[in-house]
């Protein structure tokens, strides 16, 4: 993990780059396909789920989740990612939620830097080493 500085247009111009955002949504896919079937799981996206941590942090302190309403938390957001509601996620529908997903927090950092703190092989973490290289050129 590190501490980066980004901001709405950081994540923007990443999605531009139509070649770059593919090949990092691929990545990650194929790194959650564990059982390498082209298709993820309730069980493989479930992982992914978990790390963001949606219940379970208040403003950077640890909470304990109410364990019914996190389960359903991560259902209503794997039904999120099923566009076709067939019970399995494949690489279409994985990149367009990502990139809906990417677009609404674009949205919500707006214009003002912000601190975060990303993992080394997260899509936002290849949009800010994205954006340094092409400021560094």
């Amino acid at each position: 993990m590190s501490v980066e500085i980004l901001d709405g247009a950081t994540i923007v111009k990443f999605l531009q780059d139509e070649e770059a955002f593919s090949l990092s949504v691929r990545n990650r896919f194929a790194r959650l396909d564990t059982d390498n079937d082209g298709l993820l799981s309730y069980a493989e996206m479930l992982k992914e789920l978990q790390s963001l941590r949606v219940l379970e942090t208040h403003f950077g302190i640890d909470v304990e989740p109410d364990p019914d309403e996190l389960a359903h938390v991560y259902e209503s957001l794997f039904v999120q990612f099923d566009h076709n509601l067939n019970g399995t996620i494949d690489l279409e529908e994985f990149e367009k939620e990502t990139r809906q997903m990417m677009l609404a927090m674009a949205d919500g950092l707006g214009f003002l830097p912000v601190q975060m703190v990303l993992e080394e092989d997260s899509i936002l973490k290849t949009a800010v080493e994205r954006e340094s290289n092409t400021l560094a050129a």
